[in-house]
């Protein structure tokens, strides 16, 4: 069965993979729900949070793929219960509404909005949450005149303590020694080859 599943790609910050990750996603014919790119928590190293809705054996093998790309170090995939994650909205409703009905006003803090922006033609609204706390003050909205609304995408911690800044660290601890020996080995053997 299908399910929502939110997938994070660490990578380095390269002009052009954005573009090779989408591709991936749409040679398979997967829909992306929801894309936020950022800075992550190490240096140099930027996080792709994706959302898409599918079966986990796909997931999996789309993760194996996204690893495939050079700039990509590590790529998961997490179910909604694995993470801790929000996403913001803004609501923009004409401000004679909200001074006229005190009503609208008891709904917008009963959903934790808060002001942002005050103008005489317009108020605008933030609230974060889930996706459904987000739609339901849509629906609340709507008959009071909701002139624009916007949603970013996910931003999303798996719930586990450690995370993928630990094994960064794990592989900066190990002996680097032993790769280049072994590329040395090779070296020589390409060298018996060619003679």
């Amino acid at each position: 069965m299908k399910q929502e599943f939110t997938v994070t790609v660490y990578t380095e910050n390269q002009v052009g993979l954005l573009n090779r990750i989408a591709i991936i996603f749409s040679r398979r014919k997967i829909n992306i729900e929801s894309l936020n790119t950022s800075p992550s928590e190490i240096e140099g190293i930027h996080r792709f949070t994706i959302v898409i809705n599918e079966f986990e054996e796909v997931v999996r093998k789309l993760c194996r793929q996204i690893e495939k790309q050079v700039e990509v170090l590590k790529a998961y995939y997490n179910t909604n219960d694995e993470i801790v994650w929000q996403e913001l909205a803004l609501y923009k409703v004409p401000t004679d509404i909200i001074t006229e009905h005190v009503k609208v006003e008891r709904l917008l803090s009963q959903h934790g909005a808060k002001a942002v922006v005050i103008r005489k033609d317009y108020t605008v609204f933030e609230v974060s949450g889930h996706r459904e706390e987000t739609d339901n003050l849509i629906k609340v909205l709507e008959p009071y005149g909701l002139i624009e609304f916007v949603r970013s995408a996910r931003v999303a911690i798996i719930k586990k303590s450690h995370g993928f800044h630990e094994k960064i660290k794990e592989f900066e601890q190990k002996d680097p020694g032993s790769g280049l020996i072994e590329n040395e080995y090779l070296n020589k053997q390409d060298e018996v080859f060619t003679m």
